[in-house]
């Protein structure tokens, strides 16, 4: 996940999967007069020259004018004052063991790296480390990576990161289009933190199965007979087990604890949980997060271009023609369909968290008139009771180009209200599409002004 390997990481675990791609794709630090491929490629971002706004950066600038102060405590450093100041619940820690990480060094399964989140920002802390990672998504330039030394002082810093940390997470492929992105994965690890098999390592998000999900992690929860790939630790004699049925020493001990006793020392850490509702969110979270800075960075480029900017044609959007509107339809898709759930992964029996992370993070609204919110679980056959991402409330959302935000709802319009009857939406109900509708009219206010404009006015 967030800041997700150096190089020795890459080559020892991840080379031979989708994270190879970015060890390929960067230049050689010495070789002064090349740059990285998505800063050649999308000029107009100006990725590593902008002065960022997240929530990160904010919080410097009220450090700075003594408006803010972060307290310092033994063993853990400023890991709760941090989590306090940017609205981080402790309740969201999710410990993760398998080496995709900055810090690979210090990650074992008996020293697993906590890591917190809340709508916009990753945080994540290690025994013993120098240093906190931090990933905080800006409105304009997606993910920003932060390092904040672990060292008491009256001023701290962070310290961004625009190199190491992109070595992995500007990894969209060998085709080229690389934009900074968000990693969260499952796959067997030994107790090293290493890759047990070159088979079987995988990119998560609310699509994938329950049973590929969490290999490497830590998982406290109850799923009833689901089976997931957590709180395993690949030895010798299992190394070889097929990726989607991993070995097993038993099944009760890997699956439906609600504590990890026998299985580390937790006490080191801010709650002795792994929440599997935390862990299900946070990868509906990233895959959302990751598609759009893809669309912000996509659009830009294309509203750029016919300006005589410095615009490059995208290369995601083939086969389109060259009308801009088509071109950008093309673009903002995939993100419609993921906010709208598509193709998510169908869940076989309840699934109940330990670390009260669902009630942490339903109360966080907004809501209707009638109670209702998008952040509403479901947790029995799928992960929200209203399957339209919550993230349509985000600052990442707003910060979209007026023209994809406005296709985004023009999507979400003629689906919920029938225009579109495509098969791949039969997941949502009309009583679904009805309440989906209700509650975005009263509690996102852009959609409400698209729909009372000239955005839906006459589709209506």
């Amino acid at each position: 996940m967030m800041q997700a390997g150096v190089r020795t990481v890459c080559s020892r675990t991840l080379r031979l999967t989708l994270l190879a791609a970015a060890i390929l794709l960067w230049p050689n630090p010495g070789v002064g007069a090349q740059v990285p491929r998505y800063a050649r490629e999308y000029p107009v971002m100006r990725y590593g020259t902008r002065n960022p706004t997240d929530r990160v950066a904010e919080l410097q600038r009220r450090i700075a004018g003594g408006q803010i102060e972060l307290s310092f405590e033994p063993g853990q450093g400023y890991l709760a004052s941090l989590l306090a100041s940017l609205d981080v619940p402790a309740s969201s820690q999710m410990l993760v063991f398998s080496g995709t990480s900055l810090q690979a060094r210090l990650v074992s399964s008996d020293t697993p790296r906590a890591i917190y989140f809340g709508d916009d920002v990753y945080v994540a802390w290690l025994q013993g480390s120098d240093f906190l990672e931090i990933a905080a998504l800006d409105p304009d330039l997606g993910p920003v990576f932060y390092t904040l030394t672990q060292e008491e002082s009256d001023t701290p810093d962070f310290r961004r990161e625009t190199e190491t940390c992109l070595e992995c997470h500007d990894t969209y492929g060998l085709s080229g289009g690389g934009v900074p992105r968000l990693l969260i994965g499952s796959g067997p690890t030994d107790a090293m933190g290493r890759m047990a098999s070159h088979e079987g390592w995988i990119l998560t998000t609310d699509q994938t199965p329950v049973s590929r999900r969490w290999g490497g992690w830590y998982v406290t929860g109850t799923h009833g007979d689901q089976r997931h790939a957590g709180n395993i630790v690949v030895r010798p004699s299992n190394v070889s087990a097929p990726p989607d049925t991993p070995a097993r020493s038993g099944e009760a001990a890997d699956g439906n604890r609600t504590d990890l006793s026998g299985l580390l020392d937790t006490d080191p850490y801010l709650t002795g949980h792994s929440d599997i509702v935390a862990l299900m969110v946070v990868e509906h979270q990233i895959y959302v997060q990751n598609l759009l800075t893809r669309v912000n960075w996509e659009v830009r480029t294309l509203l750029d271009a016919p300006s005589g900017g410095a615009g490059r044609e995208p290369v995601s959007v083939g086969g389109v023609g060259d009308d801009l509107e088509a071109r950008i339809a093309a673009v903002v898709e995939p993100l419609g369909r993921a906010m709208l759930f598509v193709d998510e992964a169908t869940l076989a029996g309840l699934i109940t968290g330990t670390s009260g992370f669902r009630s942490d993070f339903e109360s966080r609204g907004p809501v209707d008139g009638e109670g209702r919110s998008l952040r509403h679980l479901d947790l029995s056959r799928r992960l929200f009771r209203y399957p339209m991402s919550f993230l349509v409330y985000s600052e990442a959302f707003d910060g979209l180009p007026s023209e994809a935000k406005e296709q985004v709802f023009l999507r979400v319009w003629e689906v919920l209200t029938g225009l579109d009857r495509s098969g791949e939406f039969d997941h949502l109900s009309e009583i679904d599409r009805i309440a989906i509708l209700e509650i975005l009219r009263e509690t996102q206010e852009d959609f409400a002004d698209w729909i009372g404009g000239s955005g839906a006015g006459s589709r209506r």
